[in-house]
């Protein structure tokens, strides 16, 4: 068969543009697809939520690629071996709670696990700003406002498009922007503090706990959830980023189920 070059761009632009428009009303609209955001799309995605990341750069994955300064392994602490079980990721033990697994292995089984449960990923998007909608309980986030990143990155004035959806997730890491625009554009007590210094063992702790619902309808795990509450970064360990992520999709079920 003779292959047309313009066959080729007629199916990337065809599929693409299905795949979008179908994302356009989304469940749970999750913002930046490093671990945290990955096992959560996972678990609403096998469940039938409809959830979509959108990533700003080229790859998805966050900072888990390049292990501790790029040297490609990471540390999992035993807290959270049946979340790296269940997501189908091996692992090595190196002394009694420390376990160890490949970055770029975890990094990409992570990426399939998340795509194969249904849950859209959308890389080079940037979100520049959320939706506030008022409802009966006062004013709350119903969706993201979207750019293609080469567009925000090289200041170009180019109208952005929006998704609504029912909650969002900040999982933007240690600049927590989807947080940061909101702190500037309500009047709410919702301030960011910034990250601390490194400590892994608070770090990871607080990761969990502070994987919360900061405002109305937004969500942040990961990073984004220390850096949004002032508390400190944590490394190349990641028990506590996969499992803040397991803890904000199991709280969005309960909400949707509701």
């Amino acid at each position: 068969m003779k292959i047309d070059d313009i066959k080729i761009s007629e199916a990337i632009i065809e599929n693409y543009f299905k795949k979008l428009k179908d994302s356009l009303e989304l469940d749970v609209a999750l913002v930046g697809a490093g671990p945290s955001n990955l096992v959560c799309g996972t678990i609403l995605g096998e469940i039938g939520i409809k959830a979509a990341i959108f990533e700003a750069k080229l790859s998805p994955g966050g900072g888990m690629w390049g292990g501790g300064m790029m040297f490609n392994e990471i540390v999992v602490q035993k807290t959270a071996l049946d979340l790296l079980q269940k997501m189908g990721v091996g692992y090595k033990k190196y002394s009694e709670g420390y376990f160890t697994a490949d970055s770029v292995e975890a990094t990409s089984t992570f990426i399939s696990k998340c795509v194969k449960s249904g849950t859209k990923i959308f890389n080079l998007i940037k979100v520049e700003d959320v939706m506030f909608r008022e409802d009966k309980k006062g004013k709350r986030i119903s969706g993201l406002v979207l750019n293609w990143s080469p567009v925000v990155n090289i200041g170009l004035h180019v109208d952005p498009l929006t998704v609504r959806s029912k909650y969002v997730v900040d999982g933007t890491g240690h600049d927590a922007e989807i947080c940061t625009v909101i702190s500037k554009k309500t009047d709410s007590s919702l301030k960011v503090i910034g990250e601390m210094s490194m400590w892994a063992d608070r770090g990871e702790e607080l990761t969990i706990k502070n994987a919360s619902e900061i405002y109305p309808g937004l969500y942040v795990t990961g990073m984004a959830a220390n850096a949004s509450k002032g508390a400190p970064r944590m490394g190349p360990v990641f028990g506590g980023m996969i499992l803040s992520g397991e803890k904000v999709a199991n709280e969005i079920i309960k909400k949707l189920k509701k």
